[in-house]
C-alpha cells in the first residue's frame, strides 16, 4: 500500500472519529449528561458542588479508581 493507498484508508476513519467526536453526538446518545452553556456554567457547578457534599459518604474498601 503505497502513500495514497494509506491516505484514502486512514480519511474514512478521520471522518468518523471528527463526526463522533462531536460533543453533542455523544449527549444526543447519553454518553454523559449533557452540554452546558457556559453561561450556566457557574450555577451548574454550585449545584454539582452542593449535591455531592450533601451526599452522605460511606467508608469504601478500595482505593482509587481510574478511567
Amino acid at each position: 500500500m503505497g502513500a495514497r493507498g494509506g491516505a484514502a484508508f486512514k480519511q474514512p476513519l478521520l471522518e468518523q472519529y471528527e463526526h463522533q467526536g462531536h460533543p453533542y453526538y455523544a449527549t444526543a446518545r447519553l454518553w454523559d449528561d449533557g452540554v452546558v452553556d457556559p453561561a450556566q456554567t457557574r450555577r451548574v457547578l454550585g449545584l454539582s458542588l452542593s449535591a455531592a457534599l450533601n451526599a452522605p459518604i460511606p467508608e469504601t474498601k478500595f482505593g482509587v479508581f481510574r478511567m
